[in-house]
């Protein structure tokens, strides 16, 4: 370690990317979309200034998501992102090439984490590592992964919910379903078109989602006033939505994010599973923040859950914190070998 490298941490995930220093914290957060004038074929705008752009582009500019499902899905642009993203937050006057460590969804086969590696040398790396997502997320939450016991960490982004058992800093199993944060907004605006007759974009949705969203019934409803397009008229109308609605709305998502828990629980050995009893399962990520979901998690297993502090920058705090240590993690991190 020279004095003179610089080291980044990157949660590069389906809907946001985000960067962590590791002497300053997280010194970025923006949405993974890139825009691309297509005649020329030129990156345009990187993050919150290409989010501001989704469906509302003239034909000539299309808003890209390089990342589908937690996995590259548009090389070129994944690298033009994360070259935007490293060179911003090391400042223009940084000449030395920094080391990043990548998180990656746990069911990522070795050729996308080669690519990951090769994007983010690309980019301007000088060395590149990729940890897997519920072990930087566990890392960020502060669950203590070395010791003998069983912990579980089920982390919900906007692509891919990553559920695993951690023990002596290993994953003891793990599944990985893209069923996520983006699906549970498509959920919402395709309940409302069908329910309404009304079209609203994803944005939209996201915002029900988070305003007035609940993993399980409730009695006192929450409404919202949902401006769209009306599907008979096309023209703008309001629609009041209640929680309850939401409710319905993503039952089916919910019940695959369940389904992808108790899978894990049921492949975690006995001993492990009592530890799992006794802690509980934590829970990170963007779409953990969603109202009632630790219930819905104990209704459906059994077993306690609780949502970790700061829950969407766990990923981020546990890739800075696992370089600052790279040699107490060793075991965890796969180099570019």
């Amino acid at each position: 370690m020279g004095f003179f490298t610089r080291q980044l941490g990157i949660d590069l995930g389906t809907a946001n990317t985000l960067v962590f220093l590791p002497s300053k914290g997280i010194v970025l957060n923006e949405p993974s979309v890139v825009a691309v004038s297509i005649p020329e074929n030129r990156v345009m705008a990187v993050g919150n200034e290409a989010k501001a752009m989704v469906g509302k582009t003239p034909d000539h500019i299309v808003a890209y998501r390089p990342m589908r499902d937690g996995v590259i899905a548009d090389y070129r642009i994944t690298e033009a992102m994360l070259r935007y993203y490293i060179g911003k937050s090391l400042g223009r006057w940084n000449i030395f090439r920094p080391e990043v460590l990548v998180s990656v969804p746990s069911g990522v086969t070795s050729t996308e984490k080669r690519s990951v590696i090769e994007a983010a040398e690309k980019a301007g790396a000088k060395e590149a590592f990729v940890v897997k997502e519920p072990i930087l997320a566990a890392i960020g939450a502060g669950i203590p992964i070395y010791e003998a016991r069983g912990n579980m960490v089920v982390d919900l982004g906007g692509g891919t919910t990553d559920a695993a058992v951690i023990s002596l800093g290993g994953i003891v199993s793990s599944i990985s379903v893209k069923v996520a944060g983006n699906k549970i907004d498509q959920a919402i605006a395709d309940y409302i078109k069908k329910n309404f007759n009304l079209a609203i974009g994803d944005s939209t949705a996201e915002d029900i989602k988070i305003k007035i969203g609940s993993a399980i019934a409730v009695e006192n409803e929450e409404i919202y006033e949902v401006r769209g397009r009306d599907l008979l008229t096309g023209l703008p109308r309001t629609v009041r939505v209640k929680t309850n609605d939401v409710v319905k709305a993503i039952d089916g998502n919910l019940r695959e994010i369940i389904k992808a828990i108790k899978h894990v629980l049921q492949d975690t050995p006995p001993e492990l599973a009592a530890d799992i009893i006794d802690n509980g399962i934590v829970m990170t990520g963007g779409a953990s923040l969603l109202k009632n979901i630790t219930e819905l998690v104990y209704r459906s297993t059994g077993v306690k859950a609780r949502v970790a502090e700061d829950a969407l920058f766990c990923v981020a705090r546990g890739a800075g914190i696992a370089l600052d240590h790279l040699d107490v993690y060793k075991k965890a991190i796969i180099a570019k070998r």
